[in-house]
C-alpha cells in the first residue's frame, strides 16, 4: 500500500502545472494533500476515476485546507480533532481503514516573528492527545506538513536558523513528544544522514542548490513497524515549494 503526502501550496495552482500527471505517474493508493487553499466546488478538474476524494477546507477562503484521495473506500472520514479552537482552519482530516487510522495534517506555522508560537505549542499538545485517543482503537499513520525541522540534520543551515520559526526549541520539543509517545519517524528508520529535504524557499536557485528543510513527515505507531517497507522523498517532483513524501506498507 503506497501512501503519499504533499503540501501543494494551492491546489488550483498545482493543477495548472503537473498535479494530474504526477498522480498518474506515482499511482498512490492514498494521497494526502495539505494547503489546498480551495473549496471542492472551486476546483475545476476531472480527477482520475480510481480515486474517491474527501475535503476539509478552512472556513477562511483561500487559506489552509486538507484533502484525501483514496482508491479504497474508508470506513469513515472525519474532519478536525474535535476542538473548535483548532478546527476552523481545515488542518486535519482522518480516514479510518480496517486496520489503521490515516491522519492528514497541516500543522500551524509559528510565523516569522513567532506570533503564533504559543498557539502552536497548544496545537502540538492537543493534536498529540487526539492521536493517542485514536491509537487506543487501532494503529495510526499520521502524515503531512509539520512545519518543523526536527534536528540539525533536517535543514541545510541549522546554526543560522536556531530560534527561527520552524526550528525553535519549543517546536522541536513538540515533535520530540510525538516520538516519546511511541510514534516513529519513518524516513529515519531507513536514512540516518542529512541532505534530504522536502521544502525549499522560492528564492531563485535555492532548490537547485538543495538549501532546504525537511518539514514533511510520515509518522506511524510502533505496531505498524513490521509492515513498513520503505519511506522516501520525491525531491524531483516540482509544482510546489514542497515535494511529495511517501511510505509503503505491506
Amino acid at each position: 500500500m503506497k501512501l503519499i503526502s504533499w503540501n501543494v501550496n494551492g491546489l488550483r495552482a498545482v493543477l495548472r502545472r503537473n498535479f494530474i500527471a504526477y498522480i498518474e505517474d506515482e499511482r498512490p493508493d492514498v494521497l494526502c494533500l495539505q494547503e489546498t487553499r480551495a473549496q471542492p466546488g472551486e476546483v475545476d478538474a476531472l480527477w482520475p476515476a480510481a480515486y474517491r476524494t474527501f475535503w476539509n477546507p478552512a472556513q477562511k477562503k483561500g487559506y489552509s485546507g486538507t484533502a484525501i484521495f483514496t482508491r479504497q473506500q474508508p470506513l469513515q472520514v472525519t474532519p478536525g480533532i474535535g476542538k473548535p479552537s483548532h478546527d476552523a482552519e481545515g488542518r486535519v482530516l482522518t480516514a479510518e481503514f480496517e486496520d489503521f487510522f490515516l491522519v492528514n495534517v497541516y500543522v500551524p506555522n509559528s510565523q516569522p516573528e513567532l506570533t503564533r508560537l504559543a498557539y502552536r505549542r497548544r496545537w502540538d499538545a492537543d493534536f498529540l492527545r487526539f492521536l493517542k485517543r485514536l491509537e487506543r482503537r487501532k494503529p495510526v499513520v499520521v502524515c503531512g506538513d509539520f512545519n518543523v525541522a526536527h534536528t540539525a540534520l533536517d535543514l541545510a543551515h541549522p546554526k543560522a536558523n536556531v530560534g527561527n520559526h520552524g526550528f525553535t526549541p519549543e517546536e522541536r520539543a513538540g515533535f520530540d513528544a510525538f516520538l516519546a509517545k511511541g510514534f516513529l519517524d519513518t524516513f529515519r528508520v531507513f536514512e540516518a544522514g542529512g541532505g534530504h529535504y522536502t521544502w525549499w524557499s522560492p528564492r531563485r536557485g535555492v532548490r537547485e542548490r538543495n538549501v532546504g528543510w525537511r518539514i514533511d513527515y510520515f509518522l506511524i505507531s510502533k505496531a505498524l513497524r513490521p509492515r513498513l517497507q520503505r519511506a522516501f522523498i520525491r525531491s524531483d517532483v516540482l509544482g510546489s515549494d514542497h515535494c511529495p513524501v511517501g511510505i509503503e506498507l505491506d
